[in-house]
This record gives structure tokens, C-alpha cells and sequence, in this order.
């Protein structure tokens, strides 16, 4: 019932942008916290950038600060992750997924861990591929 779709992935060169959308159905993005992580051949899912229910807060990776924006739309129940000066080893199958509620952990603790296992709701991914 409570469904997630990313999209925007693509293929684009070293330096290039790409702007990745999470579109929520079934429920209201508003009363969530959404984290973006990714996952590359070979190595575990990582947290990229979360942002809180209201977008007051954010997090952000230290390999993607300074180049990637999370931000959200709650009247269109959707979460954004604007990615710039994009490298090779940003490719990976990008994931969106939203926190499991208050019942767990504080909601500013999902956004602060940045662990995939805490989250739930998972879209199915988009992939991101960077390269020349």
C-alpha cells in the first residue's frame, strides 16, 4: 500500500547532471522521512541524503557534499535529489525509501544514521550510470 517510484536516471558524462524524483502513492510523502541510497555492483547499499518530513533538515554523505541537493514537494508527494559534477563512482542503482514512524526511532534518527535497514518503503530503483 505504501509505494515509492524513482525516476530520472540515466546515462551522463563525467561533470554532468541529473535530477532524480521519488513519487510516493498510497500515502502522504509529508509524514515521512525519505533517504536516497544507492547500491554498485559489488558493494552494500549506501546512504546518499536523506531529508526530513517537513524538509527542515537534511543529511548528505560525505562523497556527495557539495554536489548533491535533496529536496521535497509534499503537495506533490515528491522528494528530489539534484546531482551535479557528477563521477564514475556515482554510478550505481539509486534507491528511495521512507522511515518506518516514530514506533522505531525519533524521526530526526533516521535522517542522521543514514542506514538502509531502519528504512522502509523501498521504490524499486533508478539507475545512474556515469560515464565517457
Amino acid at each position: 500500500q505504501l509505494q515509492l517510484v524513482e525516476s530520472g536516471g540515466g546515462l551522463v558524462q563525467p561533470g554532468g547532471s541529473l535530477r532524480l524524483s521519488c513519487a510516493a502513492s498510497g500515502f502522504t510523502l509529508g509524514y515521512y522521512a525519505i533517504g536516497w541510497f544507492r547500491q554498485a555492483p559489488g558493494k552494500e547499499r549506501e546512504g546518499v541524503s536523506c531529508i526530513s518530513s517537513s524538509g527542515g533538515s537534511t543529511n548528505y554523505a560525505d562523497s556527495v557534499k557539495g554536489r548533491f541537493t535533496i529536496s521535497r514537494d509534499n503537495a506533490k508527494n515528491t522528494v528530489y535529489l539534484q546531482m551535479n559534477s557528477l563521477k564514475p563512482e556515482d554510478t550505481a542503482v539509486y534507491y528511495c525509501a521512507a522511515d518506518k514512524g516514530p514506533t522505531y526511532y525519533s524521526g530526526s534518527y533516521y535522517c542522521r544514521s543514514l542506514i538502509a535497514s531502519l528504512f522502509g518503503s523501498w521504490g524499486q530503483g533508478t539507475q545512474v550510470t556515469v560515464s565517457s
